[in-house]
């Protein structure tokens, strides 16, 4: 069997991370992954004529694992995929736009929720906060900032002072906040949307001379070497190599005949110093849960 992956970008560790989840899972079906990844980062053209390369393949592959860069630009792609009888396995981003075997996600509005919360509670309820975001359209990026703000609210005393995006991108976060440093000053805090954006921010405040409490989300590897470092104050776990990884198990399962779950949602951990040891280990090296033993957890 053949299974169709569609990641975002090439940019985001996360992605590497839930390719290398695909593969893991494929492997143990004996199955191949064909990888199909923008060039240019979360581009929605991009990505619907990658559909149709993959459409165009003889023979075609038997299942599409897809996590679209665009909660409605690439439905029309979306839609051809459904109407070659091809089936679907969404990660990370919901798909309305048609019939879909079975989703895997984490809930983004909570996570940005429990990190927020928790950079909050370390600053004791009070402090200027500067909020970094990922791409406008992103649905990752709303979500997660909707949270942000929420927990914003339930403490009068914290401030969100700013609000810069870094579209998801380690460099474009490090310029437009040591840009936002310079015009604006000292912060308590930066809350920002993923990690690899957090490690950019992290270069902004060295490059400053300055420090603040900086907090993601993603538990990639180089925000783990953050916070164990003393660097970064804590991530919240959005685990898509786990989530590529179920989405492959359940389309090889589905290919075979067996029934898996419509919906599948990861639960919501922060890392921080007291447990980041368990995340402090290259991808390949992480452990992954399989179908079965998460069905023995409900």
């Amino acid at each position: 069997m053949r299974l169709a992956v569609f990641t975002k970008n090439l940019t985001n560790p996360a992605y590497g991370a839930a390719r290398l989840g695909a593969e893991r899972a494929a492997a143990l079906f004996s199955d191949e992954v064909l990888h199909f990844v923008p060039q240019k980062g979360d581009d929605p053209e991009e990505q619907s004529a990658l559909i149709d390369e993959a459409l165009a393949l003889q023979p075609r592959p038997d299942a599409f694992v897809l996590s679209p860069v665009h909660a409605s630009k690439v439905d029309p792609a979306i839609r051809r995929i459904a109407a070659a009888g091809i089936p679907m396995i969404g990660f990370v981003n919901p798909i309305a736009a048609a019939p879909m075997v079975g989703y895997v996600s984490s809930d983004d509005y909570l996570l940005a929720l429990a990190i927020a919360n928790y950079l909050f509670a370390h600053l004791k309820g009070r402090g200027r906060v500067l909020v970094v975001t990922g791409p406008a359209e992103s649905d990752t990026s709303r979500e997660r900032l909707r949270g942000f703000r929420e927990a914003a609210r339930q403490h009068p005393g914290i401030e969100l002072v700013g609000q810069v995006a870094g579209d998801y991108v380690r460099e474009v976060a490090r310029d437009r906040t040591a840009q936002w440093l310079r015009e604006h000053g000292q912060v308590d805090a930066c809350l920002v949307a993923n990690d690899i954006m957090a490690v950019g921010v992290l270069d902004a405040l060295d490059a400053a001379g300055r420090t603040a409490a900086v907090v993601g989300v993603n538990a990639i590897p180089q925000a783990i070497e953050a916070i164990a470092a003393g660097r970064m104050l804590a991530t919240a776990d959005f685990n898509a190599m786990q989530m590529a990884y179920l989405a492959a198990e359940c389309a090889a399962r589905h290919l075979r005949g067996e029934a898996v779950p419509a919906v599948i949602e990861l639960p919501v951990q922060v890392v921080d110093g007291s447990n980041c040891r368990q995340w402090d280990l290259p991808y390949e090296q992480r452990p992954v849960i399989t179908l079965e033993q998460l069905r023995s957890k409900t």
